[in-house]
């Protein structure tokens, strides 16, 4: 048997993502989030268009916590891709791929979104 001195394929528990890795792969999660959201966003759409009864189920079904919950995080997946395409966008001028920027950056994004999104809350239920 033959033993070779390469290193072995780390596995979820030992190996800890970097942040930009976390933050690449939510990227693609809100991209899925969102297209399943306009799903919903059709149904909301549609129901105004079909009238007052279709209007009132509606309107009934979005008081729910539930509706609100997923409310939020379309709203949340929206503003999170927002940010990761300004991010994007900044990375197509060839700057901030240094380990501290990407980092830096990567909060920011998480900030920015996390604030967008609260502000559109507060501004939603409270307006």
């Amino acid at each position: 048997m033959i033993h070779h001195n390469r290193p072995l394929s780390p596995h979820l528990q030992v190996y800890k993502l970097p942040l930009t890795g976390v933050i690449s792969i939510t990227h693609r999660m809100t991209g899925v989030m969102l297209s399943v959201g306009l799903i919903v966003f059709v149904y909301v759409v549609s129901a105004i268009a079909a009238g007052p009864e279709a209007y009132q189920a509606l309107q009934g079904i979005m008081g729910h916590w539930l509706f609100r919950l997923v409310y939020g995080g379309f709203i949340y997946a929206l503003f999170f891709h927002l940010c990761h395409g300004v991010r994007h966008l900044i990375w197509d001028t060839g700057r901030g791929f240094d380990k501290a920027t990407l980092n830096r950056y990567a909060f920011y994004e998480l900030i920015a979104a996390l604030v967008l999104t609260l502000a559109a809350l507060f501004l939603t239920f409270t307006g």
